[in-house]
């Protein structure tokens, strides 16, 4: 290949931190994070509140800059002083502390086998505080520190995490070549993609078809690494121009969902990539890393449908691996799970037994460090901008962006209760008639979907596509969509069944018992507890489907979200359908499913199903009978 020398385009543009406001059900949801774990960490856990990132002596390698990855954008959102005022502060500290070579952060007396991961990792915290605050500061820490890492790796090749995560590096240099295109840049990219690990010619012949057996922990299936990965092809199809690399990330989520992934659209990991079984679990860390991912999957490649992935991890796998109140989390979620108990014998490929329970610190802190940026990163990257100087909304939640087009400013407001109900209602504003274009991407499954432009006859929309509105808007002009949120069903392993309705996946409602834990361990007194949960429901059951595979649903009934739309208590949409006891499936160890169809001559009885999200005990991938 010839050496590169410049970035190809991206298809869309991330718009500046503080550019999108959110709004309705998705500020409350912000706030009740800034108000649990990620807003108080640095107040009682020592891995932040003694980081020897900030002169203390704690862990000074990633968890710091994990946790600022997620609340500098978290402050800046929700325009929290005393959260904005903390985060600067650690920045400040950061930058003030940073070494005369370009070192960022602690630094260990023997550099030359040190993991360098977190110098990739400090830099997108930096960048997102730099599109607020416009400190000069930071672009001149991130040079220094780049030129350190060039430096380095010349004499010292990337190793463990760094080496798999060499990609993520390209982001902070991605963003400095973008403002000052310094041709040292690009020979160092080449740099690290050469010592990096080849994920793109890895999943050419991919041997990870199978589950990790137990205690195989290794580098290239943990679950992680993987999330993080499926956005490495096309990042560096910026400077390859290959178009092997960007098409890897379609490959590399098509095996892993073919082979390990589950109903919420994520893949099993705990930590390494264990097959569909829906008892499997899947680590929170890949949660929030596969959103990242196919955040800047949409920004590269522009491709609407990854709109629909985000959307279906975010409104599902993301809070339901949170307590209601997001004062707990867990390190493994499962698809199938019917108790969060310390257990000896649970089903994981390397986790230690208490990886399911909901607490501070499950099996391993890197979750609690790096909770913090799904939510947040979520809501920035719902609308960006387009090259011909418009905008395009790629997942829709209630929210407002500002900008200027033309020199004009224009604000667009979504006022919706998507992902819960069907209508999402826009008003674009501007201060004088303007010219650009305003991309919807209409959802795969919304087969029936219109968009109505003031009180103009419906126009249908072809589901999967942008549907593109180019314009001129008037000072005020609403955009109403309709998407049809229609009953679907996926089959998984041994003929399991498991249900969605638009955004949405459903699983089954039942009762909790929550029991505080280890109340005599430092740091897990009340609010940021541990809690094992557990369930007196009966939840051995299968799904009533007629000849052709078709639940019997008894009705869907709609009420008005609470200020907690994502807990049992406040789901904002119930779907009843018909099920019968399974007394062969026995409900004394994990909710691993019969093969379908069952035998049972148990009477019909209904259950109650609420979105995945809105659980914490659950059945999603149910057996079937007639």
């Amino acid at each position: 290949m010839t050496a590169p020398t410049s970035l190809a385009p991206c298809a869309l543009s991330a718009l500046p931190l503080g550019a999108i406001t959110p709004r309705g059900w998705l500020a409350r949801q912000l706030q009740i994070q800034a108000d649990g774990l990620s807003g108080h960490l640095d107040e009682f856990w020592p891995d932040i509140k003694d980081s020897a990132w900030f002169g203390g002596q704690a862990e000074g390698w990633e968890r710091a800059p994990y946790w600022l990855d997620g609340v500098v954008p978290l402050a800046r959102l929700l325009n929290a002083p005393d959260l904005t005022t903390r985060t600067q502060g650690y920045v400040d500290q950061i930058l003030e502390r940073q070494h005369d070579d370009g070192w960022l952060g602690p630094r260990p007396e023997n550099t030359s086998s040190y993991d360098i991961w977190s110098l990739f990792l400090v830099l997108k915290p930096l960048i997102q505080h730099h599109d607020v605050t416009h400190d000069d500061r930071i672009e001149e820490a991130v040079r220094r520190c780049l030129r350190w890492i060039d430096h380095h790796i010349g004499a010292n090749p990337l190793v463990r995490w760094a080496k798999y995560r060499w990609f993520e590096a390209l982001v902070g240099l991605y963003w400095l070549y973008e403002r000052a295109p310094e041709p040292w840049l690009i020979d160092l990219a080449v740099k690290l993609q050469a010592q990096g690990f080849h994920w793109v010619d890895f999943f050419e012949h991919w041997p990870l078809t199978q589950p990790t057996p137990a205690k195989q922990w290794n580098f290239a299936g943990h679950v992680v690494n993987n999330a993080m990965a499926i956005k490495a092809g096309p990042l560096w199809w910026r400077l390859s121009e290959r178009l092997s690399d960007r098409e890897a990330a379609r490959n590399m989520m098509g095996q892993l969902n073919r082979h390990h992934g589950q109903a919420t659209g994520l893949f099993t990991g705990d930590e390494c990539l264990a097959g569909r079984d829906p008892i499997q679990g899947t680590e929170l860390c890949a949660v929030v890393e596969q959103m990242y991912s196919l955040e800047v999957l949409l920004t590269i490649l522009g491709t609407p449908t990854l709109g629909d992935e985000l959307e279906r991890i975010a409104f599902n796998a993301l809070p339901a691996t949170f307590s209601p109140d997001m004062w707990a989390h867990q390190y493994d979620q499962q698809a199938n799970q019917v108790a969060a108990v310390i257990k000896e014998d649970a089903p994981w490929t390397t986790n230690s037994p208490d990886a399911n329970i909901y607490g501070l610190e499950p099996n391993y802190g890197c979750c609690t460090a790096n909770l913090s940026q799904g939510w947040p990163k979520f809501a920035a990257h719902l609308w960006m901008g387009t090259p011909d100087n418009g905008l395009a909304v790629v997942a829709y939640a209630p929210s407002r962006v500002k900008t200027r087009i033309s020199g004009v400013p224009v604000s667009v407001t979504l006022d919706t209760d998507y992902p819960f109900e069907s209508e999402l209602r826009l008003k674009v504003q501007c201060l004088r008639p303007t010219a650009f274009p305003l991309l919807l991407r209409i959802p795969q499954w919304a087969l029936g979907a219109t968009v109505r432009i003031e009180n103009s006859p419906p126009v249908a929309a072809d589901p999967g596509t942008f549907f593109r509105l180019d314009r001129e808007w008037g000072t005020e002009t609403r955009v109403t969509l309709t998407f049809p949120a229609h009953l679907r069903t996926s089959q998984g392993p041994e003929g399991t069944m498991s249900l969605s309705r638009g955004a949405l996946v459903y699983a089954m409602k039942l009762d909790e018992a929550w029991e505080q834990v280890r109340a005599d361990v430092p740091g897990r007194e009340l609010p940021h507890a541990d809690w094992e949960v557990r369930t007196e429901t009966p939840w051995n059951v299968a799904l009533t489907v007629d000849e052709a595979w078709r639940p019997n649903v008894l009705g869907v009934n709609k009420r008005a979200g609470g200020e907690c739309p994502f807990s049992p208590e406040g789901a904002p949409v119930e779907i009843r359908v018909a099920a019968r006891r399974v007394d062969d499936w026995p409900t004394d160890g994990e909710a691993e499913p019969p093969a379908s169809p069952v035998q049972t001559d148990a009477p019909e009885e209904p259950i109650t199903l609420i979105p995945y999200g809105c659980t914490n005990l659950r059945i999603t991938e149910f057996p079937t009978c007639r």
